[in-house]
């Protein structure tokens, strides 16, 4: 028995392999245009919204203290200035928390697709009551519209990576999946660039910052319609054959995919409920429990892990260090450089590295750098050199968080979930992250003030127990089909394993045809 196992194993390394070799071919333009205009209109915003609302900061204050004085006859109170300010700028996290619970809902009437198509008219509206508001003399708009905004990036962040997980290629599951971190990053650097002052970061242009959300929006509704729905949701949900076929065949470029089909049927076959199953029943589920802690982890990891608050000391350690104020939004853009060349690196190397060891580094790396910055924080005041060590150790940061904390965790949510578990499984890890993230930004400020320069080694304590969480608990997803990643939680799951003759039709992904004879095993190997 031992050697039959033995022989599994060689037989799906050797299968592996063979996918990998073939990883170039797989990459198609079809596959490369829904990845890249899928997470333009998607993340790209996401990230934009984190960054566009820092350099007109001022000139909203004013407007909210102009439109004040039209309606009462009277200057604002500071503290009600502070007020709007604060909830403009909180109640994007509010509107993805909205966005979060309602994605599996939207994505189980309008599929993958069909959700990200109707989420730009989110961004639409968004950008009309935030760019028309000064006009209109109704700072309502603008905060009507952050909360728009923020439920078009709470359905984004879960809808994208369910899609590009469902139409990539096994090998190169990852390095698409990437896109949605890359182009996060991007959008935060096109905020910084457009709200440089010789751009739109005056007086007069900051409504246009707001303007240019319509843009990425209208560009994913040009372009989308013609991509296909992705293959798995076809099959699995819509019961779709001949769609799922088209979908396959336009995503990998080749005629025959009668292999892809064929995993698909099997994980069907091997679920026991192709229904899509709720939250409370993937609660309530003990086949999956592991999977959703190491979600729920992840995801609370990835936003408690301090990199939001890393914008809090930037600009104060950039003036310690000699440069002026005009200077620092220039400077600040490196920041933005650094956070995207880290996407892409790891985008590049995922498949080669794994995302197990990727996610360990980041969060490893970024518990050191979070340590070094605390004593550096401490030797400000007494070592004129000592603020360009902070900086340094403020890009390292950012570049591990990057590396693979960034975009990992949207990549495991859809790899170690089955079709029926996916919905509910992203909007469980979409509300994780949606509280983590308001979490950070209500608690920091009173952390900040307690702790001074030692609220970092909070930080430190998240990203070390993360890391070590996960390196205990998780799996490496790299080149694996999803029934073998549900398989490798099994036991931890204590679910009783396969049989042997079950786990060699996993292997070789064995149909009998119309004689009763298996398929060659050549003929039933998939890449995805």
């Amino acid at each position: 028995m031992e050697t039959v196992r033995c022989i599994c194993s060689i037989l799906t390394s050797t299968m592996q392999e063979a996918g990998a070799e073939n990883s170039e071919s797989d990459f198609t333009g079809c596959l490369f245009s829904a990845a890249f205009f899928g997470a333009l209109g998607s993340s790209f915003l996401y990230g934009y919204n984190l960054s566009v609302v820092n350099a007109p900061a001022v000139y909203i204050k004013a407007f909210y203290n102009k439109t004040w004085m039209e309606r009462y006859g009277e200057h604002i109170p500071a503290e009600t200035v502070t007020l709007l300010w604060s909830i403009t700028v909180s109640i994007f996290s509010i509107g993805g928390l909205i966005g979060a619970l309602s994605v599996s809902f939207i994505i189980k009437a309008l599929g993958r697709k069909g959700t990200l198509l109707l989420n730009n008219g989110f961004a639409v509206i968004a950008a009309l009551l935030l760019s028309l508001g000064e006009k209109s003399r109704s700072f309502e708009m603008l905060i009507i519209g952050r909360l728009i905004m923020g439920v078009d990036s709470g359905i984004a962040l879960s809808a994208l990576p369910m899609y590009l997980g469902e139409i990539s290629p096994r090998h190169i599951r990852g390095s698409i999946g990437q896109f949605n971190s890359i182009l996060i990053c991007l959008g935060v650097f096109a905020g910084q660039v457009l709200g440089l002052p010789e751009l739109l970061g005056q007086e007069s242009r900051w409504n246009f910052l707001f303007s240019f959300l319509a843009l990425p929006a209208v560009l994913q509704l040009c372009v989308l319609p013609f991509l296909p729905e992705s293959p798995r949701y076809l099959l699995m949900e819509k019961r779709d054959e001949a769609g799922a076929e088209k979908a396959f065949q336009r995503f990998l470029g080749k005629k025959d995919v009668s292999q892809e089909l064929e995993e698909v049927h099997a994980e069907a076959r091997a679920q026991d409920n192709l229904h899509i199953v709720s939250v409370l029943q993937l609660l309530k589920n003990p086949a999956v429990r592991w999977q959703l802690i190491t979600i729920i982890v992840t995801m609370a990891c990835y936003q408690l892990c301090g990199l939001n608050a890393i914008w809090y000391y930037t600009n104060g350690i950039l003036r310690e260090a000699g440069f002026a104020n005009n200077l620092l939004p220039y400077i600040t853009l490196s920041t933005g450089a650094i956070e995207t060349l880290a996407a892409i690196t790891s985008g590049l190397v995922i498949e080669r590295i794994g995302r197990k060891p990727l996610l360990i580094f980041g969060f490893s790396s970024m518990a050191v750098f979070f340590s070094l910055l605390t004593v550096f924080l401490n030797f400000q005041d007494s070592v004129s050199w000592m603020p360009y060590l902070s900086y340094i150790c403020i890009l390292a940061v950012i570049a591990s968080f990057c590396s693979g904390p960034g975009g990992i965790p949207f990549i495991l949510t859809g790899e170690l979930f089955e079709q029926s578990y996916r919905p509910a499984a992203f909007m469980i890890a979409g509300t994780v992250n949606w509280l983590s993230n308001f979490t950070v930004g209500l608690l920091f400020p009173f952390i900040q003030e307690l702790l001074q320069a030692f609220a970092f080694l909070v930080f430190v304590g998240v990203c070390t127990l993360g890391s070590i969480y996960l390196y205990v608990v998780l799996p490496e997803t790299k080149n694996k089909t999803f029934m073998d990643i549900s398989q490798s939680f099994a036991k931890i799951n204590k679910m009783p394993n396969p049989s042997l003759g079950q786990e060699m039709e996993l292997v070789l992904s064995i149909k009998p045809d119309t004689n009763g004879k298996a398929q060659d095993v050549t003929k039933t190997e998939s890449s995805f």
